[in-house]
Protein backbone atom coordinates (compact mmCIF):
# COMPACT_ATOMS: atom_id res chain seq x y z
CA UNK A 1 0.00 0.00 0.00
CA UNK A 2 2.94 2.65 1.00
CA UNK A 3 3.98 1.49 -2.90
CA UNK A 4 0.78 2.73 -3.97
CA UNK A 5 0.55 6.04 -2.38
CA UNK A 6 4.25 6.96 -2.88
CA UNK A 7 4.24 6.46 -6.82
CA UNK A 8 0.72 8.00 -6.87
CA UNK A 9 2.63 11.09 -4.67
CA UNK A 10 5.56 11.67 -7.16
CA UNK A 11 3.07 11.77 -9.61
CA UNK A 12 1.85 15.09 -8.85
CA UNK A 13 3.69 18.35 -10.13
CA UNK A 14 4.65 20.53 -7.00
CA UNK A 15 4.51 18.05 -4.24
CA UNK A 16 7.78 18.42 -2.74
CA UNK A 17 6.27 22.12 -1.30
CA UNK A 18 3.94 20.13 1.01
CA UNK A 19 6.32 18.86 3.86
CA UNK A 20 8.61 21.92 3.51
CA UNK A 21 5.27 24.64 3.61
CA UNK A 22 4.21 21.92 6.79
CA UNK A 23 7.29 22.67 8.24
CA UNK A 24 7.58 26.43 8.35
CA UNK A 25 3.43 26.98 9.31
CA UNK A 26 4.60 24.45 12.36
CA UNK A 27 7.77 26.11 13.50
CA UNK A 28 6.19 29.85 13.05
CA UNK A 29 3.66 29.04 15.42
CA UNK A 30 5.98 27.45 17.46
CA UNK A 31 8.49 30.51 17.81
CA UNK A 32 5.03 33.10 18.29
CA UNK A 33 4.03 30.50 21.20
CA UNK A 34 7.61 30.85 22.57
CA UNK A 35 7.86 34.76 21.86
CA UNK A 36 4.59 35.04 23.84
CA UNK A 37 5.28 33.19 26.80
CA UNK A 38 8.79 34.95 27.33
CA UNK A 39 6.69 38.41 26.78
CA UNK A 40 3.87 37.57 29.36
CA UNK A 41 3.54 39.70 32.31
CA UNK A 42 4.57 38.05 35.47
CA UNK A 43 1.25 38.66 36.99
CA UNK A 44 -0.80 37.13 34.41
CA UNK A 45 1.44 34.17 34.26
CA UNK A 46 1.07 33.81 38.10
CA UNK A 47 -2.74 34.05 37.70
CA UNK A 48 -2.64 31.14 34.77
CA UNK A 49 -0.41 29.45 36.94
CA UNK A 50 -3.17 29.37 39.83
CA UNK A 51 -5.94 28.53 37.82
CA UNK A 52 -6.62 25.01 38.28
CA UNK A 53 -5.95 25.51 41.99
CA UNK A 54 -8.56 28.27 42.53
CA UNK A 55 -12.23 27.48 44.09
CA UNK A 56 -13.75 27.83 41.11
CA UNK A 57 -16.89 30.60 41.98
CA UNK A 58 -15.39 33.28 40.60
CA UNK A 59 -15.31 31.85 37.08
CA UNK A 60 -18.52 32.19 34.91
CA UNK A 61 -17.72 28.84 33.15
CA UNK A 62 -17.82 26.62 36.29
CA UNK A 63 -21.60 26.75 36.58
CA UNK A 64 -21.71 23.84 38.23
CA UNK A 65 -19.66 25.11 41.90
CA UNK A 66 -23.11 26.12 43.15
CA UNK A 67 -24.66 22.71 43.32
CA UNK A 68 -21.65 21.11 44.39
CA UNK A 69 -22.04 22.87 47.97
Amino acid sequence: MLKFIKGHMTSIDGIEIFPVLSFVIFFSFFVAVTVWIYTMKKSKVDEIAHLPLENGNDYPFNKNSENEK
